[in-house]
């Protein structure tokens, strides 16, 4: 232990040190306020604190109201009332004071109050001592953290309307952009200018508030006295400090924009690709200078909103191109087509998130064809962009073409799909196209991909018509599948057939089929005329904002009161194909009953069966089954069957166990006439029967 005492450490004479040597090494004074007496004593470090000499104070707390201005002194008078009052042991608080020269410091006190046993305050023991540095430190951190601050929301505000300005797609979109309430307005600037560099001057696009316009400056040159017109001059942005400077720099722009009380204004050049496109000014009401962060982060900002305007600019040529080039493409006008009416309807998408409306390739098209028949197209080509638009116009032609030179149905798409195949694009088509014979209200349907046709009838009910169809057009012929079974349906007098493209079907979270009965129901509740009912879809497209185009058309044949064509109906049937057969009775049928020869049905059915089946089996390759209603003396209507062989038919005795050779047999005892014509390489086997007296 003697050992352990002997090693340690001395320690100084003053050790532990006294409360004022340690107050003040801490420039720290202290003070002893007895409250019954009234008297105030304060320590040599606290004279210093207050600059006052031993002979200038005579120990009262009065006497400190040379060196403490009257509204510091009553706000401490508050400070220590409340706390004798409220019980608090302690208080404290920075106060300013006035020294010797007359120069304000900052000064720091905490005292701690001293009560009885009753608890009555009777002393208060305190510090005293300067704190200009501290406060000075504060105000600089607060200052310092103010800036950061305002440098972190005007650097999120630009952040925010950078990620809104890459959505924007049109003018329109970047300047409702600058003037939404996450744009530029969050960074004070009460109001906006906007112009672009058009042939060599600036045109204004935008201007905010409403009493900001000034006039004369819609157009402005380059090279006129406005910071616009500098900062699109000079390439670099004209920052605008102080109403003095607006007025010394500008005075013929201040003149007319005094009423906006404007502070400070920047105006950055919009540049793009090295060339000005334009500028935009903001006008401050609130601002006074601008530091050099604030200059960075608004020129970053500039290049922003520059960039975000050449993609809109050059949205814009591309839509004004793919529009035109899109109402080029489709038709003009719809030819009138006696026996129905026709109503068509187009309607462009409108883009996810945006305002605005862009371009594809879906088309419709209305086909007059001799015989009183009509053909009725609706397409829609893969994309949505000029060369879908350009693609579709194409197909419309080689559609056309087709459908105009007599190919049935089928040979009609499967000849568009080679087109397409062959064409120098990728994309491909879906198609339907429908074929109607207004006289006899027969309509042949191939589908091409596309979605099923609409029937409604006179008393306004609809239905789905489900049709069988093939490959899309260029596809089809990529795979070697060109077959289009033609569907054969039924056009009563006063019913409307709707076809359309998937926009107008299609919903956010439904299917196809759900689509298909919504649009059923909507049909149904629907007008009358074929005109106000595309009206009424093509509103219920707008609303619903799809982001795909809508094509509609409606074809409506007239009802039994309207005068009756006539003309002839055709169908071609392939050796091996029942389903061929089923139709071409079909359209007999139908045919047979809108000529008025319902009566004679079943004979002439059975008669153009049997030269439907002669034809199959005793020739190689398809045959043509037409059907004519001739006029005259008499009405007569005509049954042909057209093959590929000249050789023609004999007849032959059946025993009484035969089973074949009675087919001639059957035509000439059921037809009133029949016979046999030579048609290039092949022949045409008919029949006839009178139906009616007259042309009635």
């Amino acid at each position: 232990m003697s050992d352990r005492a002997a090693s340690a450490p001395s320690l100084p004479d003053d050790w532990p040190a006294h409360p004022d040597p340690i107050l003040a090494l801490n420039r720290m004074g202290s003070f002893d306020w007895d409250l019954d007496a009234g008297l105030f004593h304060m320590d040599a470090q606290a004279h210093e604190v207050f600059d006052l000499r031993p002979e200038e104070y005579d120990g009262r707390v009065e006497s400190l109201s040379a060196r403490v201005p009257t509204a510091e002194s009553r706000r401490m008078d508050v400070i220590v009332s409340q706390a004798l009052k409220d019980g608090s042991e302690n208080y404290g608080t920075y106060f300013r004071l006035r020294r010797r020269d007359g120069t304000l410091r900052w000064a720091r006190t905490q005292g701690y109050i001293r009560r009885d046993e009753t608890g009555r305050p009777r002393r208060i023991v305190g510090i005293v001592r300067d704190a200009t540095e501290e406060i000075d430190d504060i105000a600089a951190g607060r200052e310092q953290a103010a800036q950061d601050e305002a440098r972190r929301r005007l650097t999120n505000v630009v952040q925010v309307a950078t990620a809104a300005l890459a959505h924007a797609r049109t003018v329109d979109d970047v300047i409702d952009v600058l003037r939404d309430t996450r744009g530029l307005p969050r960074l004070g600037a009460t109001s906006l200018v906007m112009g672009l560099v058009e042939a060599g001057r600036i045109r204004l696009v935008a201007d905010g508030p409403e009493n900001s316009f000034v006039p004369g400056t819609r157009i402005t040159g380059i090279d006129e006295p406005y910071p616009m017109s500098e900062a699109v001059r000079t390439l670099s942005p004209r920052f605008i400090e102080s109403p003095q400077e607006f007025a010394e720099r500008y005075p013929g722009l201040w003149k007319d924009i005094t009423h906006l009380d404007i502070t400070a204004a920047a105006y950055l050049p919009l540049i793009a690709q090295a060339r000005p496109i334009g500028a935009v000014g903001l006008l401050y009401s609130d601002r006074h200078g601008f530091s050099a962060e604030d200059r960075n982060v608004l020129v970053a900002l500039g290049s922003g909103i520059a960039q975000s305007l050449q993609r809109a600019m050059l949205y814009e040529q591309e839509l004004d191109l793919a529009e035109g080039l899109q109402q080029a493409m489709l038709p003009r006008t719809i030819p009138s087509v006696p026996g129905c009416d026709v109503a068509v309807r187009y309607r462009a998408a409108s883009i996810s998130g945006a305002v605005g409306r862009d371009i594809g390739g879906d088309w419709y098209d209305v086909i007059p064809l001799p015989g009183g028949r009509v053909g009725a197209v609706i397409g829609d080509v893969q994309g949505h962009d000029t060369h879908a638009a350009a693609v579709m116009g194409q197909l419309r032609i080689v559609l056309r073409a087709y459908a105009a030179e007599g190919h049935p149905p089928a040979t009609v798409m499967a000849r568009a799909s080679v087109f397409l195949h062959e064409l120098d694009t990728d994309r491909f088509a879906t198609c339907l196209y429908a074929e109607a014979d207004l006289g006899t209200g027969v309509l042949q349907v191939v589908r091409a991909g596309h979605i099923d046709p609409l029937l409604r009838s006179g008393d306004g009910t609809c239905r789905h018509v489900r049709v069988e169809g093939g490959l899309p057009l260029g596809l089809s012929a990529e795979f070697g599948r060109l077959a289009y079974p033609v569907a054969t349906l039924e056009l009563d007098p006063g019913n409307t057939l709707l076809l359309c493209t998937d926009g107008l079907v299609e919903q956010p979270g439904t299917d196809l089929d759900e689509g298909m009965q919504v649009l059923t129901a909507l049909i149904t509740s629907g007008p009358q005329d074929v005109r106000d009912l595309a009206d009424r879809l093509i509103d219920v497209a707008d609303e619903r904002r799809g982001d795909d185009d809508v094509a509609l058309l409606l074809l409506r044949r007239h009802g039994l009161g309207a005068p009756r064509t006539f003309g002839r109906v055709q169908q071609h049937v392939r050796p091996g194909d029942p389903e061929a057969l089923t139709e071409a009775r079909h359209m007999i049928r139908a045919a047979v009953r809108a000529w008025g020869a319902a009566g004679q049905s079943d004979e002439i059915e059975l008669v153009a069966d049997e030269l439907m089946t002669n034809a199959l089996m005793h020739t190689e390759g398809s045959a043509i089954v037409t059907l004519r209603l001739l006029t005259g003396t008499d009405r007569r209507l005509r049954a042909e069957v057209e093959d590929s062989s000249s050789a023609l038919p004999r007849r032959r005795e059946a025993g009484d166990d035969g089973v074949s050779g009675r087919g001639l047999l059957l035509v000439e005892t059921l037809a009133d006439v029949w016979g046999v014509e030579a048609r290039g390489g092949g022949k045409v086997v008919w029949a006839e029967f009178v139906v009616g007296h007259g042309a009635d």
